[in-house]
Formats: structure tokens, sequence, C-alpha cells
């Protein structure tokens, strides 16, 4: 995208690099002139240039801002149903260790990962997507209690979240791509009683972050109302004793 400062994008074939790119050198630097023609002081003279150009570039860099974002949470469903004689638990979503960070991760390539310098989450994304199905599920008022998973809550269902993807697509046209997956678990039993993946591009309208941040609400949205609506047709159709 441009206009923003990305970092080096990361491939999953190679480490990422840490170093600048060698510059080429100005004419008559590599060429060593007679001893008696170089002035005495020069090359001193020549590094505290370069330390001040340094200094100046340093304190351009830190007065950068840092732009947060944020999402909106969906909008609770009709909650004038009676709630499911059921509590859930909501258990700690996980990710790649690049969506626990906050910096907004853009894709260029098939294995190329980056992040924006400047631009960054108010949360890390896999923080989001737990806090949001949670919110949503707890306002809906399908259920008897929604809470987070802790050593001494107990619950009849645990959902456990995996967030995949969520991050800009840079190709011929750029989109925001969300991919995650939630599974129920009937605590009782032991086993996955129901389970949704959910994998989608959302176009972006221009080319500029606040667009991608936009575009990937929007998806995130889709992507959590698709669970709400899986897990009340899944208890609709085998309702829990109370």
């Amino acid at each position: 995208m441009r206009g923003f400062v990305k970092t080096r994008p990361l491939s999953a074939n190679s480490a990422r690099s840490l170093g600048g790119e060698g510059g080429a050198l100005a004419p008559g630097e590599g060429a060593s002139a007679p001893f008696s023609k170089q002035r005495r002081g020069a090359a001193p003279f020549r590094i505290l240039i370069l330390l001040a150009a340094l200094m100046l570039a340093g304190c351009g860099g830190a007065s950068h801002p840092i732009k947060y974002y944020t999402v909106d949470l969906p909008a609770a469903p009709d909650a004038s149903r009676t709630p499911y004689p059921v509590t859930l638990l909501v258990a700690r979503v996980t990710a790649p260790m690049i969506l626990r960070d906050d910096r907004i991760v853009y894709r260029s390539g098939a294995n190329e990962l980056g992040t924006y310098e400047y631009q960054r989450w108010a949360e890390p994304p896999a923080m989001m997507f737990e806090t949001s199905l949670l919110r949503l599920l707890r306002s809906s008022g399908r259920y008897q209690s929604v809470s987070e998973m802790s050593s001494r809550a107990r619950g009849d269902f645990l959902l456990r979240g995996r967030l995949y993807d969520f991050e800009e697509v840079d190709s011929s046209a750029i989109a925001a791509r969300v991919a995650m997956e939630v599974e129920l678990v009937d605590e009782k039993a032991g086993k996955v009683a129901w389970s949704h993946f959910y994998s989608h591009d959302e176009p972006v309208s221009e080319d500029d972050v606040a667009s991608v941040v936009a575009a990937l609400n929007r998806n995130l949205v889709r992507g959590l109302n698709e669970v709400a609506a899986g897990l009340d047709e899944y208890f609709a159709k085998t309702p829990p004793k109370p």
C-alpha cells in the first residue's frame, strides 16, 4: 500500500533481514588518493557529518505518530426468546504469533507477511476476536450464562477458537482476509459437538489503512454472526436438558 511505512516482509522460507541495504558509493569514494594529497582530519570530519545525519534521521522517526484502530462489535440478535439452559465458557483464542501482536499485518505473495510500523490495533487481533465473540454471545440473551474460561469456572459447553488470518492482502486488488474456526465441546461427553470454519476475502474500497481496517471489521462481524447463528441452530435442534 502506498504512503505507509511497512516493515520488511517475513518469508516462510527465509529469516527476516534486520540489516539495511548497502548504497552506492559517491563518486571518488572507493578510490585511494595519494597520502600526501589527503587532508588531515578529513576522515573524522566525515564521521561527524554522518553521525549528525543519523541523529537527525532518528529524531525525525521518533516524532512519527502511531495511529491505533479498533473494531465495532456486531449488533446483538433479538433476545426476546427464552434462553437455552446452558452455561458457555469461552476459551482463550489461539493464533499465530504475528496475530498476537498489535501491528496491522499485510500479506504480499503466497508466503510473505509484514506489518505496518505506525498503524496498529488497540489490542491484538486474537484478543479482539475472543472479546467480540464473548460479548456477542453474552448480549444475545440466548444462554443462561457466557463466561471466560478460568480455573474456577464451570460450564456445560466450552467454545474453543482459532484465528488463522486477519490481514490485508496485497494483490491486483487489495482485500481484507479473515479466517477462523470455532469448536463447541460438550464438557460432559468430552467431545466436539459442533464446529464452524469461516474464511472470506472482503474487498477494500480505497488504498489506505483506514479502508483496510473497515473491511476487516465487516469481515469479522460477518464471521461472528455466522458462529452465533450456527450455535443457535445447534441448540435449537439439540435442546439441552434443564
